[in-house]
């Protein structure tokens, strides 16, 4: 694994308008990044995929054991009046679309569970087009070798998801839903719709704030339309506690995603990690801030619903070295062994590993000044040649 300059496509701007990428540059700063890529052998790749394809099973235990479990429901801060919402939608087999597992990896040692990003990921164009553009363009172009291929099955893998949830699970028409104020999501969510799409899904889109409620207690769209399908681009936690949470039940919608992954999507999945599996090698020592455990020297702490990097702090030695704030932490912390991200060029990289379903099927790197990643961080395209 290893950090590798490269000159820019003269022409990248230019697609980035026509293929509607429009948040490579965010608040003035670049976010997208193309004078360098990271550059993977086989072996390495081979490596992230199973780690997260072991990953991703040991998490799924971990619901398994939280929705038998108003202790542990409880310990999740998932509100009580949505238990049995949240239960049944595992006990149902609701089916899910996609996640990212945010991983530390050098090349050399095990990859190591930062985090699980199962309800709302982002990053997804870049990672799933973008920079398959990029690298056929850039062999195109002489300036990658003809052999170069990309850890990157994530665009067919997602049509091929959206068709079986029309084959299989009845979707026909899919409402599609993200926040206003975000034009980051709201081109993911467009990215996913073209993707809907292409498998033969009918979608119509909608923000979060224009999601009506009918005379039944149905869901509606501004055509008054009952919402059946919906991909919310939108936290769990949030829809938990929010004054329509106690219609969810009864509101005959199916969620992309469902609400199960309010448990996996949730920091408080770490402890429950290492306490089910401990000393495994793709996990961290991880731990509920209020219960008694070993005393780490080095450590993050990160609230439950901490997302973009908010209100995570790392300790060392009983001193903060490094922190971000935020508006989360009410709802309880975790502690984890510190484990840095690799450094290249003076930049601390982490690697997001994608699922579509239950399979891995690619990765996106971000990369940043600062020892913890944030929404501004930089994406950087790859590659795999040995």
């Amino acid at each position: 694994m290893k950090r590798v300059a490269i000159a820019e496509r003269p022409d990248w701007r230019e697609k980035a308008a026509e293929f509607g990428f429009n948040f490579h540059t965010m608040y003035g700063e670049p976010y997208w990044r193309e004078d360098a890529y990271y550059q993977f052998t086989l072996a390495q790749i081979d490596e992230i995929e199973s780690a997260t394809a072991e990953l991703h099973q040991m998490c799924l235990q971990v619901v398994e054991t939280v929705v038998d479990s108003d202790e542990l429901l409880a310990k999740f801060r998932i509100p009580k009046h949505t238990w049995e919402f949240v239960r049944s939608s595992w006990r149902t087999n609701t089916p899910s679309l996609y996640s990212r597992l945010d991983l530390a990896y050098d090349g050399v040692n095990p990859p190591k569970l930062l985090e699980n990003n199962a309800d709302t990921p982002t990053s997804l164009y870049e990672a799933a087009f973008f920079q398959w553009i990029w690298l056929e363009d850039q062999i195109n172009a002489g300036k990658l070798d003809a052999q170069a291929d990309q850890y990157n099955s994530l665009q067919e893998k997602l049509i091929e998801r959206f068709g079986e949830l029309k084959a299989q699970h009845g979707f026909q028409l899919l409402h599609m839903a993200c926040c206003q104020d975000s034009e980051e999501d709201r081109g993911t969510v467009q990215y996913l719709q073209d993707c809907a799409q292409e498998a033969g899904i009918a979608t119509e889109f909608l923000f979060m704030e224009e999601i009506g409620l009918g005379e039944k207690g149905q869901f509606t769209d501004l055509q008054n339309q009952v919402i059946g399908n919906l991909f919310k681009l939108y936290p769990w936690e949030f829809m938990l506690r929010e004054m329509f949470s106690t219609k969810l039940e009864d509101a005959g919608v199916r969620w992309l995603e469902p609400a199960w992954k309010s448990i996996i999507s949730n920091k408080a999945l770490l402890p429950m990690l290492w306490k089910m599996f401990p000393d495994h090698p793709n996990l961290l020592p991880a731990y509920f801030a209020e219960d008694r455990h070993p005393t780490l020297d080095h450590y993050v702490v990160k609230p439950l619903f901490s997302r973009e990097g908010a209100n995570i702090k790392i300790v060392k030695n009983g001193q903060e070295v490094a922190r971000v704030d935020g508006p989360y932490g009410e709802e309880g912390m975790i502690v984890q062994q510190f484990h840095p991200l690799p450094q290249f060029d003076g930049n601390y990289t982490l690697i997001g590993s994608w699922l579509v379903d239950d399979r891995p099927c690619g990765i996106g790197l971000r990369e940043d000044r600062e020892p913890i990643t944030q929404d501004l961080s930089r994406f950087y395209p790859h590659i795999i040649l040995d």
